[in-house]
Formats: structure tokens, C-alpha cells, sequence
């Protein structure tokens, strides 16, 4: 498995996510905030903002954090102004790499990943360089124990999903962006428990690293670009082999 795909399951396994829910909920709130600014604050008729109440529930952010970051983005409630941006550079290696940001200042973020692309040996590209590279679509993962991988399979099929992988201790299911809510929902019906389900950003192509050296920057870079505040999310489309990952201690 490559790009997200891959990144996905690397943080799953260091529990990056767990490790740093402050800032995980920070980082919720804020799209929380602008899904409810661009759709409306009823998740019925908002689709983006439906995924993210999940997402937040799904770390178990509490219901009243919610409410409040919807009303900010409604304008019930005070609050800063946030807008959404996307970068696009190069990672070591000639990875392509694209990161989504939620910002309240454009010129601060922007210097920012400059700095964080140029300290790993990367470099930041301009709008376009990379984007052909990728192509949205919904990921969903579920836990190897939760469910059989035929019985799964034929689920997530049967509700639209496109393909799935079988990586490490997780299923990963992909779907069209607009058949994310309804395999989850397909899935959640059944009782299979889903371990995170987002559109993003999939690679056409990838960019082998044999390297252990060059492996071990892109993944700095990688964990470095989302521990930044105002990153969302970050792809790549690397393809590091399992033993190159093993050796760069992923």
C-alpha cells in the first residue's frame, strides 16, 4: 500500500492521534467551525459537516465543544474567522505532497510549511505542481478483529465502495467521496465498528523509496507538516516497502 493509504497506517500504529488529542481537538473544531460557516449548522443538510461531528465523536470530544464550534461557524456565538488552503511541494525523494490547512492567517501558515518543507530536505512548490498526482476519494478503515474480510468485503461493495486493502491490523476501504456516508452507514448497520472514515487525498501514482535514510526524512517530514496547528491533513504518495519501514522505525 501507498501515499495516505500507507501514512494512515503508520499513524494508527504509533497512536499519533492519541498521543496528541489536544491538538487533534483543535484541529476538529476549527473544521468544524468553517463546515458550519460554508454549509449551514444542520448536519441533516450539511454533508461536510455531518463527517466531522463524526470524526469528533469518534474521538470522543465532548458534545458541548461541538455545539459551540458550530455556533461560532454560524455566527450565534463570537469567534475567529477560519478558511480552508491547500499547499502543494516535494518531499526527499521526489514525493509528491499535498497539505490541507484551516487558518485564520494565510501569510503566517504559508511561511510556516515553507519552513517545515525546506527543514526536511523538501521543498514547496507552487499551486498545481502536484495535484494531478492525487485524486479524492473516501477511506474508510475497520480493525482486522472487528469482522471477517470476505463478509466485510461484500458489505462495503454492496453499499458502494470501490476497492479494499488489507494492511497490517486494519482493513482499508476506499470509496467515491459521495459513497463515504453511506458504506459507513452500511457498515455501522451491520454492527462493524469503523475505526476512521475520510475524503482524501489518493495518489494516481507513487514514488518508490528503497532508501532507509531518505524513508526516515520523508516520515519526519510527514509527522513534522501535521503536528503543525493549522494542518488538517497531509498526503503523499510514497510506496516505502514494509522492510524499509521496519528499518526507518515506523
Amino acid at each position: 500500500m501507498s501515499g495516505h493509504s500507507k501514512w494512515s497506517q503508520i499513524k494508527h500504529k504509533k497512536k499519533i492521534v492519541d498521543a496528541k488529542r489536544g491538538g487533534l481537538f483543535t484541529k476538529i473544531l476549527k473544521e468544524i467551525t468553517v463546515a458550519a460557516r460554508m454549509g449551514g449548522g444542520d448536519p441533516a443538510g450539511n454533508a461536510r459537516l455531518r463527517t466531522v461531528i463524526l470524526k469528533a465523536k469518534g474521538a470522543n470530544m465532548p458534545g458541548d465543544n461541538i455545539e459551540r464550534a458550530i455556533k461560532k461557524g454560524t455566527g450565534e456565538l463570537p469567534g475567529v474567522t477560519y478558511e480552508d488552503a491547500t499547499y502543494e511541494g516535494y518531499a526527499p525523494g521526489g514525493v509528491a505532497m499535498m497539505v490541507e490547512v484551516t487558518t485564520d492567517n494565510k501569510t503566517r501558515t504559508v511561511a510556516e510549511i515553507r519552513n517545515i518543507f525546506v527543514k526536511a530536505g523538501g521543498q514547496m512548490g507552487e499551486t498545481g505542481c502536484v495535484s494531478w498526482v492525487f485524486n479524492r476519494k473516501g477511506e474508510i478503515t475497520v480493525d482486522k478483529d472487528a469482522i471477517a474480510e470476505d463478509d466485510l468485503m461484500e458489505v462495503a461493495l454492496d453499499a458502494g465502495a470501490e476497492d479494499m486493502d488489507s494492511t497490517g491490523d486494519y482493513y482499508a476501504i476506499t470509496t467515491p467521496p459521495d459513497a463515504l456516508e453511506p458504506v459507513r452507514s452500511a457498515l455501522e448497520a451491520k454492527g462493524i465498528k469503523v475505526e476512521s472514515a475520510e475524503v482524501n487525498m489518493a495518489p494516481i501514482n507513487t514514488v518508490k523509496v528503497d532508501s532507509e535514510e531518505v524513508a526516515k526524512k520523508i516520515l519526519k517530514l510527514m509527522e513534522t507538516m501535521e503536528d503543525q496547528e493549522d494542518v488538517q491533513k497531509v498526503h503523499a504518495n510514497f510506496d516505502i516497502p514494509d522492510e524499509i519501514l521496519e528499518k526507518a522505525g515506523a
